[in-house]
């Protein structure tokens, strides 16, 4: 490991609060950090600070980075980011160790005929990339080409302008393996993928299957902890007791995949009983009286019977919901409910977007929000030459045409490579064979095309599948464009560059994109370098490089959100859909109904296995960190998570070693027995399960969820149903 690491410890050292931090979710302090690395020893190397932004996940918070005697020694959180606000988690204090581990790719990679990686030149690489592109597009055309990215400032502008430039409509996010469902569902309803909740000033919201405390961004918690001193009503429904939980009025452990029961029930009640907005559903709803005759069936009684809350929980949770209307929603949630996981998610999100408009809380005070945004505007286009649209049609958008077209289905389209349809695609800090669907058979995928090319800073298990792996500088080693971020007061943010480049060979990812462009015919669209395209989109909203880099964060009040508007509905009605017809065209009732879970489970020693977050990991982006690792290590917890009532009954204590199976894989991990789990689930930390023996830390610790799911999408959404996975569970040695 580099003298330069933030080390196992000194991150505990300064950690006192990591116990806590594990057990109950949360963020550190600048105190911790600072403590940690209070004993560094002097050097004359000098010191300086950037303004930069988290990588541990999609959140991005903003920070001031200070460098001292040239390594990293201290982080302060951005008042003003929209998803800081002056808190940093533990992963982003902890993430930027990955700098300097001993994992880190050095230099391009080329697999060559026995299977193994050999070193070469970035221009023998771009070369021979560019040399397969050109006759993958000559042969079998631009469709055949692939690429997916997990959205990043960099990523999202330059993987997309690269693959618009190969004239490939076939550009993907991570969203199928988690949020896509969500997106989708509230898309067919509101025209929009996505809302905020107004938690601080809310009376009551619900959380389904959502842990701010664990995920994903420390202003989420600030909103719940202000909602909870206010006296709101916090509820959590989720089959496991989260660590939000110690903000909540009472927690609900439904059975896993029936939300869309409890919800429609609730529905049911509002409507059955009058006690809906009745004026707002008059004026801005279609499809009003077909949703109502849909639900008439859905009893409280009913629901019961499917997801486990008690008839008279779901009519006195309605009644109280109609109280505190309009200043009350059902949180958007993320992944883990239904963004991902269930044959249902899609109507569930659907649901949901209908039981908040029976609030008539949309864009009311602390009610559900479409807040302000602020974009950069048309650029010089002969500094910055617009890309040709592209022609033809996302693969996958026929066969799910329910998927946001922005996100698509990248597991459908590395399917496709089995049948010889897809030829080459391209991922950037994506690690789809560990994290999205079954890892087996998504390898099979990669390793049927004839070209695969992963851009990623250490050898992840998508990277193994490789032809070309091409190794990029950290994201504290680069500049990157400017993220304009949405929120009560819309702002922008940068990504500045904090430590020089560690290891020399490794590239920024718009250097990567612009050489591959070049040496694939296309380089005429990049005639520009990253700072010209920053400081250029920062004039267009009257801001410059130079500013934004003095303060990292500027925010636009004259652009702040109001409440009380009315929010134009991008549906095809220009109202708010109850019903749509391209639901029902792909098989779904034209109003959300119920549907059931793919699977469930039998009893016995049978379980459904479901997955989340922990407050210090990421999936697998952050297994492989030392600090973070460590405290895996220590508080062990890669348990599972079992129902203390069923694991009496199959003579499981607390600690116990035990194997999960199914027909996909069997493994081993030890048990946390708690009440505070659905006693039909079992809950398997995220994060671990590592199969790269190139990551040192992460590799071998721990189960991962993944290795027992079946290749299977949600029918219309193409989600990949990560929770319809049933195993036993027995004690080893019983």
């Amino acid at each position: 490991m580099s003298e330069n690491a933030i080390t196992r410890r000194s991150f505990l050292a300064g950690s006192a609060g990591v116990a806590a931090l594990a057990a109950a979710g949360g963020y550190m302090s600048f105190g911790a950090w600072e403590q940690a690395c209070a004993d560094e020893p002097e050097t004359d190397q000098g010191s300086w600070s950037a303004y930069t932004m988290c990588n541990a996940c999609s959140s991005k918070c903003g920070y001031k980075a200070y460098v001292k005697n040239g390594r990293l020694s201290k982080l302060i959180a951005s008042e003003h980011d929209a998803s800081a606000q002056g808190k940093i988690c533990a992963r982003g204090y902890g993430y930027p160790a990955i700098v300097y581990s001993e994992d880190r790719l050095t230099d391009p990679l080329k697999k060559n005929d026995k299977g193994e990686f050999e070193a070469i030149s970035w221009e023998q690489a771009f070369q021979e990339i560019g040399d397969k592109v050109k006759a993958i597009i000559d042969e079998n055309g631009p469709e055949a080409l692939a690429l997916v990215q997990d959205p990043r400032p960099n990523g999202a502008f330059y993987t997309k302008r690269f693959l618009d430039a190969l004239g490939s409509p076939n550009y993907y996010t991570h969203g199928a393996a988690c949020n896509l469902s969500k997106a989708s569902g509230y898309a067919e309803v509101i025209g929009a993928g996505d809302f905020s909740a107004d938690t601080a000033n809310t009376k009551m919201i619900m959380y389904i299957g959502r842990s701010v405390a664990d995920a994903i961004k420390p202003a989420h918690l600030q909103g719940l902890q202000k909602a909870h001193e206010n006296g709101a009503k916090v509820v959590m429904v989720d089959p496991r007791c989260n660590n939000s939980t110690v903000f909540a009025d009472e927690w609900l452990p439904i059975n896993p995949g029936t939300d869309l029961a409890f919800i429609l029930a609730m529905s049911h009640v509002l409507i059955r009983d009058g006690i809906y907005d009745k004026a707002y559903a008059a004026e801005n709803v279609v499809g009003f009286d077909e949703f109502a005759a849909g639900v008439a069936d859905c009893t409280p009684a009913w629901a019961e019977g499917i997801c486990g809350i008690s008839a008279a929980d779901i009519e006195r949770l309605a009644v109280e919901f109609s109280q505190a209307a309009p200043a009350a929603c059902i949180d958007a949630g993320w992944r883990g409910g239904f963004g991902n996981q269930y044959a249902n998610s899609g109507e569930t999100a659907r649901a949901i977007a209908v039981f908040n408009t029976l609030l008539g809380c949309w864009n009311q005070k602390g009610g559900a929000l479409f807040t302000s945004g602020v974009s950069a505007g048309k650029l010089d286009e002969e500094k910055f030459p617009p890309v040709p649209k592209v022609e033809g049609k996302k693969a996958g958008s026929a066969e799910y045409p329910l998927a946001s077209a922005g996100m698509g289905v990248n597991v459908y389209a590395a399917s496709l490579a089995k049948e010889g349809k897809m030829k080459g695609m391209f991922f950037y800090n994506s690690n789809m064979v560990a994290g999205y669907s079954n890892p087996a058979y998504l390898q099979e995928c990669l390793e049927a095309l004839d070209l695969c090319v992963v851009v990623d800073i250490q050898m992840s298990e998508t990277a193994l599948c490789a032809d070309y792996v091409l190794p990029e500088c950290s994201y504290l080693e680069r500049l990157e464009v400017p993220a304009f971020n949405g929120g009560l007061i819309p702002s922008v943010s940068l990504r500045d560059k904090v430590l020089d480049v560690i290891h020399p060979n490794t590239k920024p990812c718009d250097e990567i994109f612009k050489g591959l462009a070049e040496a694939c015919g296309v380089g005429e669209y990049f005639p520009f370098t990253i700072e010209e395209l920053a400081d250029a989109q920062l004039k267009t909203v009257g801001l410059s490089l130079d500013a934004l880099r003095e303060v990292g964060t500027v925010e636009f009040p004259e652009k702040a959100f109001v409440y009380g508007n009315t929010p134009k509905w991008k549906t095809p009605s220009g109202k708010i859909q109850f019903t749509s017809e391209k639901c029902a065209a792909a098989g779904y009732t034209a109003a959300p109904t119920w549907v059931a879970p793919a699977v469930m489970p039998a009893g016995g020693n049978q379980f459904r296995m479901i997955t989340g977050k922990q407050a210090i990991h990421s999936h697998t982006m952050t297994a492989n960190c030392k600090p973070l690792m460590a405290i895996t290590e220590d508080y062990d917890l890669t348990r599972i998570w079992m129902n203390a009532d069923r694991a009496a009954q199959l003579g499981i204590a607390d600690g116990d070693e035990v194997e999960v199976s199914n027909e996909l894989h069997t493994g081993r991990c030890r048990v946390k027995v708690t009440q505070r789990m659905n006693p039909t689930a079992i809950f398997l930390p995220p994060a671990y399960g590592c199969t790269s023996e190139q990551q040192h830390t992460a590799y071998g610790v721990g189960l991962r969820s993944t290795d027992y799911t079946t290749y299977q999408l949600e029918t219309g959404y193409g989600s990949t149903m990560a929770h319809e996975i049933l195993v036993t569970v027995k004690k080893v040695g019983a």
